[in-house]
């Protein structure tokens, strides 16, 4: 059955990674979970997904994986429609399965098309359209990706842009892929990958090294998102967007000239 507005294609939410740079925060909360801005940075996510109609989510996780559930689950039990499946990674087998791992893993559980994004990026305003659903299946690519300009600490970027919306491994002009795609299930069967669907053997595999593939190939497509987005990978950042509030400029004294102060900006 092809995706519609009645039948919306499913999400996978990367939530299974360890968070290394983030410790101590995640020694004893997953980093999906850290607080942004008053909710859990998975949440924002979830949100999102499901104003776009999108309410059917994988969620993979394995370090402190039982928090997820439970968040994620509480969270469920207040929005009616919404429909969370969980890949226990850490329970089945004791460690992450990485990203294609993870995806191979989640198969049963995803249709033929399907949206892939990180837990732990922030990216408020991002919308998930099925107007984009409905172009990505149009065409014969097997993933389309979002890519934001270059973050501080990665200013090499990933791919380039071809003028014609293809991805390309290498470019005078690169850019960060902002973990926000949409997938073919084609992608993670031979011969673009060899980990059995299902993964019942527990294969840890990255992405990059299919994606790379499939954009030699020229089936990958993107689009540039210019929209608020950060990659909360350090505590540093997460106090950026924690940042405090700004506050109020005092009142001018009666009289004073120029009127009252602008407000100082927030820090987002």
């Amino acid at each position: 059955m092809p995706p519609t507005p009645d039948h919306p294609i499913p999400a996978m939410l990367l939530a299974a990674g360890r968070g290394m740079r983030m410790r101590p925060l995640t020694d004893h909360t997953p980093k999906p979970l850290l607080d942004v801005q008053g909710q859990p940075l998975m949440v924002w996510l979830l949100e999102a997904l499901q104003r776009g109609g999108f309410t059917r989510v994988v969620v993979n996780t394995a370090w402190l994986g039982e928090q997820i559930g439970e968040r994620c689950a509480d969270w469920a039990s207040e929005q009616p429609g919404t429909e969370l499946v969980f890949s226990h990674e850490g329970q089945d087998f004791g460690y992450a399965l990485e990203t294609a791992g993870g995806i191979s893993r989640a198969l049963p559980w995803l249709g033929d098309v399907f949206w892939v994004l990180a837990g732990d990026v922030y990216a408020p305003d991002f919308v998930f359209t099925q107007d984009c659903v409905d172009r990505f299946v149009a065409s014969d690519c097997l993933a389309h990706l979002w890519l934001v300009p270059n973050p501080p600490q990665h200013p090499q970027g990933d791919f380039g842009l071809a003028p014609n919306g293809r991805v390309l491994n290498s470019a005078d002009e690169q850019f960060t892929y902002s973990t926000i795609g949409l997938y073919r299930r084609e992608l993670f069967e031979p011969p673009w990958c060899e980990v059995l669907p299902g993964n019942p053997q527990g294969t840890a595999e990255p992405l990059a090294p299919l994606l790379r593939r499939a954009i030699d190939a020229g089936r990958v497509s993107a689009e540039l998102y210019t929209g608020a987005w950060t990659d909360v990978g350090t505590p540093e950042r997460l106090n950026a967007l924690n940042g405090p509030p700004a506050q109020p400029a005092p009142a001018p004294d009666e009289g004073a000239p120029g009127g009252p102060a602008e407000p100082v900006p927030r820090v987002l």
